[in-house]
């Protein structure tokens, strides 16, 4: 190999650790803008005299921007490349979110939140573009470091914002976190770069390909059960905690799973690629610690209640790394993952209802962390079987 061409792929090693970087901190800003939020609920409520309900819908906006866009923005990335997809709806973040900062009223807040989400809904797609060009040959490991972006944004949403709001109003915590995103928009459209050509047109047959591949539905199968199961469980994992009389605090155990699962498990399915094999493991492993959280004396419920997040988590890494992997689903990875994406939610849209009605007919949370159990356990070990699966 000359020196010109070892000088080249250490050039493009080294830029790829900006782009990982660039993928976590985009993964980051997600969930911070989306779960900011959530220790603003009184405040919000009381200033605009709200109700519980209308004050759950600010959130449900958002994500019904997610849900409609992701599939047209997984469209739009494989058409014209991640990069410029990127420079098209970062700058929309940006401004819809200082748009909601700037909140007069109810109604702007709906609306700031629906194009929010509707500019949001291009980083999963996306994202694993930006694997699939950087990382071909660690494509788990860089997929497992932006998931685990996710984690870090809801936690310090969680976090970091009741401790702004000792000394900041709530619409300049919004504020602030608007010019962070600004920032992120500013670094990418002067140091982001990428080699990869989109396709010369939207390829709807493409699309209809896409949707008539098994495989396609085995990876959707896996996304609605894994983020079903793990958001149902970090929706109602304190509620059950304090029905068993243990520190509600401890519930955070979930979401260092969560953080830990995606490198950990990218770098053995990099190492191993025994795909169906992980996914299998993670499904029986996921059924016996979520039913552990019924019966598993103190302190092996907290041990439980981590593997629960790790497993569940885990196979969402392998749904959003397969499809840059994957011999068939390589070049239209984009809107592979914005269709299952999409589609996936209708697990974390279904589930903690199922959850709390399952409380409400029993009486205790045994029947609702069956119910979890029997999704991710069913969902993991039969889906590892079906063929299709090769690469």
């Amino acid at each position: 190999m000359s020196e010109r061409s070892i000088a080249a792929t250490e050039s493009k090693r080294s830029y790829g650790l900006v782009m990982v970087a660039f993928s976590f901190t985009i993964a980051f800003m997600l969930h911070l803008l989306l779960f900011c939020t959530a220790p603003m609920v009184t405040i919000i409520m009381e200033e605009m005299d709200l109700s519980h309900a209308e004050f759950g819908f600010v959130f449900a906006a958002a994500m019904i921007g997610l849900v409609i866009f992701r599939i047209p923005w997984g469209l739009i990335g494989d058409r014209i490349g991640y990069l410029n997809a990127f420079r098209i709806a970062l700058p929309l973040a940006a401004g819809f979110a200082v748009l909601r900062a700037f909140s007069t009223g109810y109604a702007v807040l709906l609306t700031s939140q629906f194009f929010l989400g509707m500019s949001l809904a291009m980083v999963l797609p996306c994202l694993p573009l930006i694997v699939k060009e950087w990382f071909p040959r660690s494509p788990g490991l860089s997929t497992g470091i932006y998931v685990s972006g996710f984690a870090a944004g809801n936690a310090t949403a969680l976090a970091l914002t009741p401790q702004l709001l000792k000394t900041l109003e709530w619409r300049e915590v919004l504020l602030v976190y608007s010019g962070l995103t600004a920032v992120i928009c500013l670094l990418w459209l002067v140091f982001a770069k990428s080699t990869a050509k989109g396709d010369s047109g939207l390829r709807f047959d493409n699309f209809t390909r896409i949707i008539k591949d098994k495989y396609v539905w085995v990876l959707l199968l896996f996304m609605m059960a894994s983020m079903g199961s793990y958001d149902t469980l970090a929706t109602w994992m304190p509620k059950v905690l304090e029905l068993k009389e243990i520190n509600e605090a401890l519930a955070s155990l979930l979401p260092l799973g969560f953080f830990l699962a995606g490198p950990i498990v990218g770098i053995v399915s990099d190492r191993f690629g025994n795909i169906k094999a992980i996914v299998a493991i993670s499904g029986i492993v996921a059924a016996i610690s979520i039913v552990g959280i019924n019966y598993a004396p103190f302190p092996i419920v907290l041990l439980c209640i981590f593997l629960a997040g790790f497993s569940t988590i885990g196979v969402l890494t392998i749904s959003l790394t397969m499809p840059t992997r994957h011999q068939r689903l390589s070049a239209t990875a984009g809107s592979v993952v914005g269709l299952t994406s999409a589609l996936g939610n209708i697990g974390p849209l279904a589930m903690p209802v199922l959850f709390g009605f399952l409380i409400d007919v029993t009486g205790t949370f045994h029947a609702s962390i069956f119910s979890v159990a029997a999704l991710a356990g069913v969902a993991f070990t039969l889906g590892s079987r079906i063929s299709g699966q090769d690469q």
